[in-house]
């Protein structure tokens, strides 16, 4: 009897498919600090985004003059329960760590949220998704692209936007 599946598994591979990183192949340069404040994660918002069918990516230049690349996983609760979320991101991480220090932006946040669709998907899809998504916010924005979006409400108040006189 084995535990957890292990028989299933290929060497070099985790327990969710997504393959491991030797320590040889990472270099000091490729680290990728985990974010954790609330405010990193509103400022990614206001960044650039590319929206692939098992997540979003949202990247945003600090211009703080560090080179250093910062990552931040969200998985909300619609997508699932708690098992189903961590997996998710025990994915998104393994993803991160294959493809940011190759094809990340220096000195930016990068912030992956967890879509409905994406427990279900391939890890391979995965990956190219990742990969088109980083190869697509690496180029220039077009102009009108990154114009700022509009919040969702417009203040404080009942109603919106009827006149005193017709309340």
């Amino acid at each position: 009897m084995t535990l957890c599946g292990t028989a299933d598994r290929k060497p070099g591979e985790s327990p969710d498919g997504a393959p491991t990183v030797p320590d040889s192949d990472r270099t000091e340069h490729s680290a990728i600090v985990t974010m954790s404040k609330r405010a990193d994660f509103l400022a990614a918002n206001r960044g650039r985004r590319a929206p692939m069918p098992g997540f979003v990516l949202l990247v945003r230049d600090r211009q703080d003059g560090s080179e250093a690349m910062r990552l931040g996983i969200t998985v909300t609760k619609k997508i699932g329960g708690a098992v189903v979320r961590n997996r998710m991101k025990r994915r998104f991480r393994a993803l991160a760590r294959a493809l940011l220090p190759a094809q990340g932006v220096p000195g930016a946040d990068h912030v992956l949220i967890g879509r409905e669709g994406g427990i279900e998907r391939d890890y391979a899809a995965l990956q190219s998704e990742l990969a088109k998504a980083l190869r697509k916010l690496r180029e220039p924005a077009k102009p009108g692209e990154d114009a700022p979006r509009r919040p969702a409400h417009h203040g404080r108040g009942k109603g919106r936007g009827k006149p005193a006189a017709a309340r």
